[in-house]
């Protein structure tokens, strides 16, 4: 098997703030970026309220800010995932590998790298 092409990053580890969450979000995926990773699989859990977790739709604003535009060609939820993997798996095959944990999952988010 090639280089792996998929990260799992977990930002609830420590139950950081939504800042900190957040700038662990940056420095990563500029890390994966740049060692090639093709996907990246955030962690962030879907928090206690039942209506989705502060992390989470802090995440999901982030990602769709311009200053992330030269590092994230597109992303989808756990929830998101049946009707999206088809197009996500055809741009990184190593995924499928993980369609297990992420399929219904709406503590994660699936990030495809430029």
């Amino acid at each position: 098997m090639g280089q792996v092409k998929v990260k799992e990053i977990n930002l609830e580890r420590g139950y950081p703030t939504v800042e900190t969450a957040l700038r662990e979000l940056v420095d990563q995926l500029g890390t994966c970026k740049r060692q090639g990773y093709r996907a990246v699989i955030l962690i962030h859990g879907y928090g206690s309220s039942g209506q989705g977790g502060k992390i989470k739709s802090a995440v999901k604003a982030k990602l769709k800010e311009s200053s992330l535009s030269g590092l994230v060609k597109t992303s989808c939820s756990g929830e998101e995932w049946p009707e999206q993997k088809k197009n996500y798996i055809d741009f990184c095959p190593q995924l499928r590998d993980f369609e297990v944990r992420i399929r219904g999952n709406a503590g994660v988010t699936v990030v495809l790298l430029k």
